[in-house]
This record gives C-alpha cells, sequence and structure tokens, in this order.
C-alpha cells in the first residue's frame, strides 16, 4: 500500500505486509535537509532533491536501512559520523554528487560493515582525481564498485590507476566506472584489484588497451568503452587476451571502433580465441562492421547465446545460429540480400529472438525461416513489406510477430493468415500492424473482419489507420465499429449491383424474344434458304474406269409399253 508518510509528508511509504519494514520514496520534492525516518525504515530514495550535506549523526536510528539512494544531490560534505548506525547498509548511493572525496575524512565510510555496492561514479567537481582507497580500504564486504577514473600524473603512479589500499578489498569483484576519458590501460591498472570477475569501462572515451587484463582467468564480464584508439595495436591485443579468458561469458564492444577502422581483417581471430572461453553474451553494435569472416558461413562460438550485430554496415551475412538463442540484426542494410538468401541447413535451431528491423526489406524468401522452430519473437518493423509473402508455417512457437511501421495494406497470402490463426489459437501469439496504413474497401473488408475477430491479438490496434477509395485516411480508433459500418455500406452495394444486373439481363432476354416474335418468318426463311444452300442433293462421285462409254435414254411410258 502507498500511502504519504506520517513522519514527513513530503515522502511517499510503501508498506510490505508480508515484512515490517517499509520502504519510502521523497524524490524530486526540492528537499534540503534529510528528514528523521523511524528505524523501520528499509529502503530511502532521496534523490533529485537540494541536499548538500549529510550531518552527523543523521541517521544513527535507521540500523534497518539496507538501501539508501542520495542520487542527483549536490552534496559538498560529508563528516565522520555522516553514515553513523548503518551497520546493515547494503548499498549506497551518492551518484551525481558534488563531494570532493579528497577533503572526506578518512573514516566516513567506516560504520558501514555491510556495505556491499557502493555507487559514487559521476560526481560534479573540478578537481578530476580518483577515489582515494583509503576512504574504502575497511569495507570489507564491499563487492561492487562504481567510481569515476581520471588519468592524473599526480595520483596515478606507473600506470597504477587504483592505489594500494584497494588490494585490501578481497570481495571487490565488480568494477563499473563512470567518468572516464582518454585512458591507457596497461597491466598495471588493475595490478590492486585481483579478484574482479567484472569490469565495465563501457563509459570510457579513446582508451588505449595494452594487454590489460592479459591472463584473468575468473574474468567472466568484460565491456570496453567507446572509440578505442585506432591506430594502435588495442584490439590486436584484446584479442590475443580474450584467449587467456577462460571463464569469459560476456563481453562488450559497442560504439569501440571507428567507422574507417579495419576490422574485418581481425573478426575472425576474435571468433577463434572466444571458442577458448565460455562466451554466452558478445555485444558488436554501432562499429560500422561490413561483414564478419567468412560471410558465406559464419560459425559463432558452440557457447554463444546471444549476439548483437546491431547497427552496422552488414550487407549480407549468413550466419549458422544453431546454438544462438536472441540475434539481433537491427540497422543494417539486409534487405538486398534477405530476398533470395538462405544459408541455414539446420532444421531445429535454437534460436528464440530474432530482430530484423530497420533493415530496408522489401521482401524475404520464402524459406527463410525454415528450421526456425523455437522462434518466440521475430521484429520485422521499420521496413518496406507490402505483404506477408513468406511462410511462417516453420515458427509454430510464434508469441509475437512485429510487422509494424512497414507498407502493409493487407495480407492476401492466405497460408499465412491461415498459419496465424493457428497461432492466434494460443492465447498468447500477438501481431503488431501498427503504423501500417491499412486498405478499407470492399475487396479487403474480408480481410479487415479477420482483424476484428481476432482483435484482442493485434497490439496497439487504436493506432491503426486505414485509407478508404477516395484516399482519405482515417484512425481506426474504434477498429470493430469502422469495419461493420464498412462490411454493411459493402453489403448494400452487392445487392445493389446484383438487382442492376439481373435487371439488365432480364431486360436483354425480352428484347431478343420480342425481336425474335416480330421478325419469325423471315427468320424461318432464312434458316430454310441456309440449309438448302449446305445440304441440298449431291450425285456420288464415280472414279472408276470402264471399257465403253455408254448413255441410255427412254421414257417411264414407253417403257410400260413395251412390256
Amino acid at each position: 500500500m502507498i500511502a504519504p508518510c506520517k513522519f514527513d509528508s513530503r515522502c511517499v511509504c510503501l508498506n510490505d505486509t508480508s515484512k515490517p519494514f517499509i520502504n519510502v520514496s521523497c524524490v524530486g520534492n526540492n528537499i534540503t535537509k534529510i528528514p528523521t525516518f523511524p528505524p523501520t525504515v528499509y529502503s530511502i530514495d532521496l534523490s533529485n532533491n537540494k541536499i548538500e550535506s549529510i550531518p552527523n549523526g543523521t541517521f544513527e536510528n535507521n540500523r534497518n536501512l539496507r538501501i539508501l539512494d542520495l542520487t542527483s544531490n549536490c552534496i559538498k560534505a560529508l563528516e565522520t559520523g555522516s553514515f553513523k548506525g548503518l551497520k546493515n547498509l547494503l548499498e549506497l548511493v551518492l551518484e551525481k554528487s558534488c563531494i570532493n572525496f579528497q577533503k572526506v575524512p578518512d573514516s566516513v565510510f567506516t560504520p558501514l560493515t555491510s556495505l556491499q555496492h557502493l555507487n559514487c561514479k559521476n560526481t560534479h567537481f573540478g578537481y578530476m582525481k580518483n577515489l582515494p582507497g583509503r576512504l574504502v580500504s575497511n569495507l570489507t564486504q564491499l563487492e561492487y564498485l562504481e567510481v569515476d577514473v581520471f588519468e592524473n600524473t599526480t595520483t596515478v603512479v606507473f600506470g597504477i590507476l587504483f592505489d594500494k589500499h584497494f588490494a585490501e578489498l578481497l570481495n571487490l569483484s565488480k568494477l563499473r566506472t563512470g567518468i572516464c576519458l582518454s585512458f591507457y590501460f596497461n597491466e598495471k591498472t588493475f595490478i590492486n584489484m585481483k579478484y574482479l570477475t567484472t569490469i565495465d569501462l563501457s563509459s570510457c572515451l579513446d582508451q588505449t588497451y595494452n594487454r590489460s587484463l592479459a591472463g584473468r582467468y575468473k574474468l567472466k564480464s568484460l565491456a570496453l568503452g567507446k572509440k578505442i584508439q585506432q591506430y594502435t595495436d588495442s584490439l590486436l591485443s584484446l584479442i590475443i587476451d580474450v584467449k587467456t579468458f577462460s571463464s569469459l561469458e560476456n563481453l562488450s564492444l559497442t560504439d569501440s571502433f571507428e567507422c574507417n577502422f579495419d576490422f574485418n581483417g581481425l573478426n575472425r581471430r576474435l571468433f577463434d580465441n572466444l571458442k577458448s572461453t565460455k562466451i554466452k553474451e558478445l555485444r558488436l553494435n554501432h562499429n560500422c562492421i561490413r561483414e564478419i569472416e567468412p560471410p558465406e558461413k559464419f560459425v559463432p562460438p558452440e557457447t554463444l547465446q546471444f549476439l548483437d550485430l546491431s547497427n552496422n554496415k552488414l550487407t549480407c551475412q549468413c550466419i549458422d545460429s544453431f546454438n544462438l538463442l536472441i540475434l539481433n540484426l537491427q540497422n543494417n542494410f539486409l534487405g538486398n540480400c534477405l530476398p533470395y538468401f538462405y544459408c541455414s541447413q539446420a532444421k531445429n535451431l535454437r534460436l528464440e529472438k530474432l530482430d530484423l528491423s530497420f533493415n530496408v526489406i522489401h521482401q524475404l524468401s520464402d524459406v527463410m525461416f525454415a528450421g526456425h522452430k523455437n522462434l518466440r519473437i521475430l521484429n520485422l518493423s521499420n521496413n518496406f513489406l507490402s505483404d506477408i509473402d513468406f511462410d511462417l508455417s516453420y515458427t509454430q512457437k510464434l508469441k509475437i510477430l512485429d510487422i509494424s511501421n512497414n507498407n502493409i495494406t493487407l495480407i492476401s497470402n492466405n497460408r499465412a493468415l491461415n498459419t496465424m490463426t493457428k497461432l492466434m489459437k494460443k492465447s498468447t501469439f500477438a501481431i503488431d500492424l501498427s503504423n501500417n496504413v491499412l486498405s478499407c474497401n470492399c475487396r479487403t473488408v474480408g480481410f479487415l473482419e479477420w482483424i476484428v475477430n481476432n482483435l484482442d491479438h493485434f497490439r496497439n490496434n487504436d493506432n491503426y489507420k486505414c485509407k478508404l477509395d477516395n484516399n482519405t485516411t482515417i484512425n481506426m480508433h474504434n477498429f470493430r465499429t469502422i469495419v461493420s459500418q464498412l462490411a454493411k455500406d459493402c453489403n448494400s452495394y452487392s445487392t445493389l449491383v446484383i438487382c442492376v444486373t439481373l435487371g439488365i439481363v432480364v431486360f436483354l432476354i425480352t428484347l431478343c424474344a420480342g425481336l425474335m416474335y416480330r421478325y419469325r418468318w423471315k427468320l424461318r426463311y432464312m434458316y430454310y434458304m441456309t440449309k438448302s444452300r449446305y445440304y441440298r442433293y449431291k450425285p456420288d462421285d464415280d472414279n472408276e474406269s470402264y471399257t465403253y462409254n455408254a448413255f441410255i435414254s427412254y421414257s417411264d411410258i414407253e417403257r410400260f409399253c413395251d412390256q
């Protein structure tokens, strides 16, 4: 139950009846001073306020507090006892604050003996110095650290980004950067963080990678930053190191390379080295990749389940996706290839989700989805399809078909309609036809009635549009009513056409009968004259040869008289 908090009306309390604790939200209320919270509070969200300091003893009575979020407060001062009493706190968020951690008391975080997650990234101050290890060295339970990093000659000694105090954090396994600009990473960068299994440097810009993580066999997840400097051996170094990441499950290289970077010559080696890992998720999106060698049949690592190649420049790529569960090919240039190109030879692919949106697709091969027996989500939105002319009967487990934002006016393929009708008998199947201008006339009323009969399976049907014969486009806010009226109009029109046609036929028959009766004798005369011309007596032709020719002439009267 959500209700205003009794102790402060500016906050909202969420009571979970199954637990004795409450969750408090005081988001965006221009609070300048932290209220006094009761001991039963489990989580506090004070983000987007105007708090500038946390005085000593502010949370002294909140021994049950587990989560404290102070995001987007320009906190400038922390005191020794700012977090006193929070011995059970698990997560502390100080993101987007104005704290100068160089001036914070060494023991400020000491009371947080149970803290597992500390977020102090994206701080706003002009010193641009790294978080001192002395502040967090006592957080023995800390597992996840989010922090800004700066390559500053006064704080970074011999390339060591995190000082020796971080070596005392034996449970620290996950690191994520906030502000991170122009970095040169080498083998000493993380030397004091030996137990990291997850490193997220995706916020870093213009970084240079130089064997920074070689031999990290415990590393499970790695995300490198944007725009790795192309005139270095960064990618080659990474490819070499990848082979040593035997536990790696997740690799992200999103927007890591410039469009003129020659990635194509190295990608095959990268995938070969990934076969030595336990890779499950691979993101290579936003990299202007034109092809992955060999383009005729690219075989990813057997353990790979998620592959993101979206926002590249692929034109024709055959991916043997036998073990893949999710394949994202959004925003490429596959439209000219897919009508004729089909490469999968497998009959029982595991692929469950396929995204082909934004690919300039006008048509698909009829057997495009052959073998995709496990496909559940198919996204073909934002293309130029005018009909479903491909065979959907292969996708018997399909749950979502998104063909929104295309050029579909009518689905004329009866095979596709029959397949979707069968799928609709399964209550989970849904299709999205929104932002397609359907054709509304008597020729398409059958298709529109099919939609009405299955309207619950059509997503966003209030946003459907329809074009009438007079080129007027209407919004189908009330789909059932509009189609019902169109069907009535078409039925009335059909009745009128039938009646007029029958009237014309009866008139013509009557007219012909009258003319035949009026000129019956002339017609009879013409009939017999024609008959006599073509059916009068014709003597038989005798072509035999005789010795003598004779002609006998006599009268029938004389013949009988002689007798």
